[in-house]
């Protein structure tokens, strides 16, 4: 991976592009929909009290000091400063394909003095290939990415949480629920992530689609069939009136 922080590890907040020549072209959904929206992502989570749905995946993961934590489709870091402010003293790490998303998600970090040890770590890169070693990670995390992903991402990213959770590790996924007809859903799309396939036209006109997966255990089945145990749904909520819930499962 390719060091692109102007500081270096030197400020604790290490900003890394693992994306391969091979994927250069490849397409994904920046937050906000269109790149040059973006300044308003972090404004539009705060009106949205978008904090209450992370604080909540915090809580579930139950995650506790010195642990290793992947939050995979972070943005801009607003789940990730939420696990390290709930526990300062973690080993983290965000995913995200969209580089200016990690930039901004790398200034916030510094200016709330996480990662003075070195160990908040943010990757450009994708779901399908998960930056961390086999057997690596306590904890990987997800909020609102899932149903932008086509199934056949889905089940590659599964895999990646197999290979790279520690026995006993534990993922939490927060996620929408499945519509209840074939309209637009209403999310507005303020959080694009883990990656997209294909043209971005043909992935933003299907992204609404692929909430139909999550209907009647989606999750649950995507992560069992991976080898994933204890597949559950922990929680159940309402976001900017859209039903989310939360899936967790272990690895055996």
């Amino acid at each position: 991976m390719t060091d692109n922080s102007p500081t270096g590890p030197a400020r604790g907040v290490r900003l890394f592009d693992d994306v391969r020549a091979d994927e250069a072209d490849r397409a994904y959904l920046p937050g906000m929909s269109r790149a040059w929206l973006m300044p308003w992502y972090d404004v539009q989570s705060r009106l949205r009290r978008a904090d209450r749905l992370h604080r909540t995946t915090v809580e579930l993961a139950g995650i506790s000091p010195g642990q290793h934590v992947l939050d995979v489709g972070c943005g801009t870091g607003n789940l990730l400063l939420a696990v390290l402010r709930a526990t300062p003293d973690v080993v983290a790490t965000g995913l995200d394909p969209d580089g200016a998303a990690l930039r901004r998600a790398a200034r916030k970090a510094r200016r709330r003095g996480f990662g003075r040890r070195g160990d908040v770590t943010l990757v450009r890169g994708f779901a399908d290939r998960l930056p961390a070693a086999d057997s690596s990670q306590d904890h990987v995390v997800s909020s609102l990415a899932l149903h932008h992903v086509p199934m056949d991402e889905k089940r590659r990213f599964a895999a990646e949480l197999v290979r790279v959770l520690r026995p006993g590790g534990l993922v939490t996924i927060a996620d929408l629920d499945a519509p209840h007809d074939h309209g637009h859903d209403g999310h507005g799309d303020a959080h694009g992530r883990v990656h997209g396939h294909g043209s971005r036209h043909r992935h933003e006109i299907g992204q609404h689609q692929h909430r139909e997966d999550n209907a009647d255990g989606g999750i649950e089945r995507l992560l069992t069939d991976a080898g994933l145990a204890d597949a559950r749904e922990a929680r159940r909520a309402t976001f900017m009136d859209t039903p989310v819930l939360w899936v967790q499962a272990r690895r055996p």
